[in-house]
């Protein structure tokens, strides 16, 4: 048994000698450190999972692109014969139920292709592009190369031409006042 009067006055060692204050210091660097590694990574993770989102979304609407080019292309020949029809349709018939049901088959069909984003080539009074016109005639003597008539409506979706103009080119008209 010891003897408490035989104890000596010593203070307790918290262990705060300065090895262990080093040590702490190191410790507490290390793990900052380490914070900071684990924080770049998740904010590269989070930015390369963002952009992967978006390339996932660009590949699904050129997808849905390709998916529906082949049959849009396919009915392109059909809105053509449709606004033939509209276009030649006798005055004395023009408001018999056959004709406004042709009208409504266009529209619908007009309505598909602009849900769809197909858009109809407009290329009159516009310089020649071959990327966007197929030029089948010339005017006599012209020097321009100016779209002065279309026999042939073209079309595209997106930036993808489905069918390019079928156009006359010349001279730009002169604009009468």
């Amino acid at each position: 048994m010891s003897d408490p009067s035989n104890a000596k006055n010593v203070e307790p060692n918290d262990g705060t000698d300065e090895t262990t204050v080093l040590t702490a210091t190191e410790e507490l660097a290390a793990l900052q450190a380490e914070r900071d590694s684990y924080l770049d990574q998740l904010q590269r993770s989070v930015a390369e999972f963002a952009n992967y989102r978006r390339r996932v979304e660009q590949e699904r609407i050129r997808a849905r692109e390709l998916a529906t080019r082949g049959i849009v292309t396919q009915l392109l020949p059909l809105m053509d014969d449709l606004k033939r029809a509209l276009v030649n349709v006798p005055p004395d018939q023009a408001e018999t139920s056959w004709v406004q049901g042709v009208q409504f088959i266009e529209r619908k069909m007009a309505a598909l292709f602009e849900r769809e984003g197909v858009v109809t080539i407009d290329p009159v009074g516009q310089p020649f592009d071959p990327a966007l016109h197929e030029a089948v005639a010339t005017e006599g003597g012209s020097t321009q190369n100016i779209v002065v008539e279309v026999y042939q409506s073209g079309y595209k979706q997106g930036e993808q031409v489905l069918r390019p103009a079928m156009v006359k080119v010349g001279d730009q008209p002169e604009i009468q006042a």
